[in-house]
């Protein structure tokens, strides 16, 4: 318990400290504002004692949308530890306390799957930050899993490469790359099937005890593995796309999982 206090108490004295110079560089559009999220992400897995293991090289053409499967919350650490990204987020996340400030102050683009009608104003805004050279990572499965599999993609918001086409004369194409994520090992040892979950945070689960759970543990191993990326342009389907993208990061994380090299 006195870890779990230790580390709590040092993550809120981090947060409070950078939230003002994130607050004033997004404010003034400075270039700080994409490193300042890089520089928490790696203090809170450090803390944390997350190992983040980097297979793949990504694209360093833009524009570059990012389409990822989702486990854990603890996965918008892992990412952003890796590289700046602007997330896609579901609306509910801009209403929780401390987390939706986070989530703002990283720039995030808020989404309500409810209201499909207003999927093109969302694609609008994830094109004008492709446009403007941001990485925007999206999770394909809409939602996060148990960690043990990859769930069917969804395909509206990949439009947004479209968006970007239609948005930047100059654009000829957007580059789509997925990203795996596997969380493999615990304290040197592999997660079994039924241990990953703990890991996991999906379905209604609290979010404060999971988080205590990381932090008394720790000790966890995961991969982020860059795939072969996807050249979309005006002739593109959407839907052939996003099987492609789902394809790629279903088969390296199973392999991840299973133990088997890629």
């Amino acid at each position: 318990m006195l870890r779990v206090i230790v580390i709590g108490a040092t993550i809120a004295v981090v947060t409070l400290v950078l939230i003002p110079f994130q607050w004033i560089a997004v404010t003034l559009q400075l270039p700080a504002m994409r490193r300042i999220p890089v520089l928490y992400h790696r203090i809170v897995c450090a803390l944390l004692d997350i190992h983040v293991t980097i297979v793949g090289k990504r694209v360093e053409e833009r524009p570059l949308l990012i389409v990822s499967n989702h486990v854990s919350w603890l996965d918008i650490s892992v990412i952003t530890s890796v590289l700046p990204v602007i997330f896609v987020a579901k609306r509910e996340v801009a209403s929780w306390p401390l987390f939706g400030l986070l989530a703002k102050l990283q720039r995030s683009v808020f989404v309500d799957r409810s209201q499909r009608h207003k999927t093109p104003e969302v694609n609008a805004e994830i094109a004008r930050r492709l446009a403007d050279g941001d990485p925007v990572l999206l999770f394909g499965e809409g939602t996060s899993s148990d960690g043990n599999r990859v769930l069917p993609f969804r395909t509206a918001l990949i439009d947004a490469a479209r968006d970007t086409l239609a948005a930047a004369g100059h654009v000829r194409r957007v580059w789509i790359q997925p990203l795996s994520i596997a969380y493999t090992h615990r304290r040197g040892l592999p997660l079994s099937r039924n241990e990953r979950p703990r890991v996991a945070w999906y379905g209604k689960m609290s979010l404060a005890p999971h988080l205590a759970g990381l932090a008394r543990g720790g000790g966890i191993d995961v991969s982020v593995m860059w795939g072969e990326p996807v050249a979309f342009d005006e002739q593109s389907d959407r839907k052939q796309v996003a099987r492609a993208l789902e394809a790629q990061v279903r088969r390296r994380t199973v392999q991840t999982l299973r133990g088997r090299s890629l």
